[in-house]
C-alpha cells in the first residue's frame, strides 16, 4: 500500500508544463526551496517528501527505487498531474530514471542533477549495506557531520551548510537505511538513457566528489537530446549552493519544453 506522501504543490495550473522535483538522500523536499520559490510564480511545482524522509511515513526494511517511483506516480495521479518535467538530484535522479522507465508517456522532459546511471558495484553494495547498519545503530548525526563538506563544498555559505546538515539529522535512520539497501540493488539505467525520447538537462557541480563532471558528461553523451550545465563554485548540491546559476539553467530548459 502506498503511504500518503507529504508534499509541496504550489503555483497555478497554466499552459506551462508542471515541474516535479525529487530530492536526494538523506534530504527532504526543502532542499528544493530555491526552485519552488522561483518557478511556482509561473507554473505548477510539486515536490514530495519520499517515503522515509521529511514528513512522509517511515517504512523500514528495503525500499527499492521502483517503490519510490510508484509512490510518485500515485501522488501525481491523486493530484491530477498528467504530464510534467521530472527533475531529480543524486538518488532523486536515479528515481527519475526509474520513473521514465515506468511511465515515459507522461514525462515531457528530464532533469538529471549530480547523479549517475550505473548499477551498484559489489563493493558499493557492501558499503551501502554497512552504512545502513551503522545508521540504525548510531543514528544520523555522526554520518551527517562526516559527509557535510562533500554534500556541499567546504566553501559553501554557512546557512547552506546548516540547512543541509539539518535535513540529514532530521531524517529517520530507518527510512534512510531502507533507501540505502534498496539503492544498492538498483538496475543499470545506461541503456535506458539512450532510449529517452524527450529533452533532457544534465546539471552537475564543478566540485562534486560523489558524481563528478565526468559522470555528467557520460550521461550527456548517452542521451539523444540533452544539454549539459556545469555549475562553478558548487559540489553535490548546486541547486542550494548556487541557486541563481542552477535556476538559470533550469529556466532555459523549461522554456524549451514549454514551447
Amino acid at each position: 500500500m502506498t503511504p500518503f506522501l507529504a508534499y509541496e504543490d504550489k503555483g497555478a495550473d497554466s499552459s506551462r508544463v508542471p515541474l516535479v522535483l525529487v530530492h536526494g538522500h538523506p534530504f527532504d523536499r526543502t532542499m528544493w526551496t530555491p526552485q519552488i520559490e522561483e518557478f511556482s510564480a509561473g507554473r505548477r511545482v510539486v515536490a514530495p517528501d519520499l517515503r522515509g524522509y521529511g514528513a512522509s511515513p517511515v517504512v523500514p526494511g528495503i525500499t527499492p527505487l521502483s517503490v519510490f517511483a510508484g509512490d510518485i506516480e500515485a501522488l501525481l495521479d491523486d493530484l491530477g498531474v498528467e504530464t510534467f518535467v521530472l527533475a531529480g538530484l543524486s538518488m532523486g535522479g536515479q528515481i527519475v530514471m526509474e520513473c521514465y522507465d515506468r511511465f515515459p508517456e507522461r514525462v515531457r522532459g528530464l532533469v538529471l542533477a549530480d547523479t549517475f546511471p550505473a548499477a551498484e558495484t559489489a563493493e558499493g553494495r557492501r558499503t551501502r549495506d554497512a552504512m545502513a547498519d551503522r545508521l540504525l545503530r548510531e543514528g544520523m548525526r555522526g554520518y551527517a557531520d562526516e559527509v557535510l563538506e562533500r554534500m556541499v563544498a567546504p566553501y559553501a555559505p554557512a546557512e547552506v551548510k546548516a540547512h543541509v546538515h539539518g535535513m540529514m539529522t532530521a531524517t529517520a535512520p530507518e527510512g534512510a537505511a531502507a533507501a540505502l539497501r534498496g539503492r544498492a540493488q538498483r538496475p543499470d539505467y545506461r541503456a535506458l538513457l539512450t532510449r529517452v525520447r524527450v529533452p533532457a538537462l544534465v546539471v552537475v557541480g564543478a566540485d562534486d566528489a560523489y558524481t563528478p563532471v565526468s559522470d555528467a558528461e557520460a550521461m550527456h553523451t548517452a542521451l539523444p537530446d540533452s544539454a549539459l550545465r556545469v555549475i562553478e563554485g558548487a559540489a553535490h548540491m548546486p541547486n542550494l549552493e548556487r541557486p541563481a546559476q542552477f535556476n538559470r539553467a533550469l529556466e532555459e530548459f523549461l522554456a524549451r519544453v514549454d514551447t
